[in-house]
C-alpha cells in the first residue's frame, strides 16, 4: 500500500531484456528510496507496484513488463510501514490503465494538467476527488464527459516527472479504491 506522496524523482539507468528468460529488467537511480530497501521490498514506479529484484548502492532493479527509456524520470516511493504517515490517498500500486495527457500548460502561477481516461474509468472520478497519475496523489480539479482536470504546484513539478509530460503522452492511471469498493457493495445491494 502507497498513499501516492512521492519520495523522489529517480532515473531509469537501463532497461534490459535477458536473452533465456525474455524477463525486461528495469535499473533505478535512486537515493533516498534506496535507503533501507531490501530484496523483495515493494516499491512504486510510476504508480507501479514493483519488487525489488536486485540492489547495487543507489541502483535499484526490478523485473518488469513494461518499457521506459534510458533517461527518463520515474517517481519513486517506498510502501507503507506501521508507523508511516498517511498523507495523499490509499493507492495500491496496481495501475487500473493509462491515459492520455490531452493538455499540460501553464495557466496563471500553476500548472493544468488534462488527461484522457478509458472511459470505463470516468464513474470513478469526481470534482475534489482523488486519482493517482503515475503514482502521485492528486486531487481532481474539474471532470466532463471524457477527461478531467489537475491543477499541479511548482511542488509538485520540481518532485515528479509530470513536469516532462506533453501533450499525446501516456500516464498510469489508479483510481480510488473506496469508490471501487461502494460500486461493488452498491451492485451486490
Amino acid at each position: 500500500m502507497f498513499t501516492g506522496l512521492v519520495e523522489e524523482k529517480g532515473q531509469v539507468l537501463a532497461l534490459t531484456q535477458d536473452a533465456t528468460t525474455g524477463v525486461w529488467r528495469l535499473q533505478v537511480k535512486a537515493k533516498t528510496v534506496a535507503q533501507g530497501i531490501a530484496l523483495g521490498d515493494s516499491v512504486a514506479v510510476n504508480g507501479c507496484c514493483l519488487t525489488v529484484a536486485a540492489q547495487e548502492g543507489s541502483t535499484l532493479s526490478f523485473d518488469v513488463l513494461d518499457l521506459l527509456r534510458r533517461g527518463v524520470g520515474v517517481n519513486l516511493e517506498r510502501s507503507l510501514t506501521p508507523t508511516s504517515r498517511m498523507g495523499g490517498h490509499f493507492v495500491t500500486g496496481h495501475v487500473d490503465g493509462t491515459g492520455e495527457v490531452f493538455f499540460f500548460g501553464q495557466e496563471g502561477a500553476n500548472h493544468r494538467l488534462r488527461i484522457s481516461p478509458p472511459p470505463e474509468f470516468m464513474k470513478y472520478l469526481v470534482y475534489k476527488g482523488s486519482v493517482a497519475v503515475d503514482g502521485i496523489s492528486l486531487t481532481v480539479a474539474s471532470v466532463d464527459e471524457d477527461a478531467f482536470d489537475i491543477w499541479l504546484i511548482p511542488h509538485t513539478l520540481e518532485l515528479t516527472n509530470l513536469g516532462e509530460r506533453r501533450a499525446g503522452d501516456p500516464v498510469n492511471l489508479e483510481f480510488d479504491i473506496l469508490a471501487k469498493y461502494v460500486e461493488r457493495l452498491g451492485a451486490q445491494g
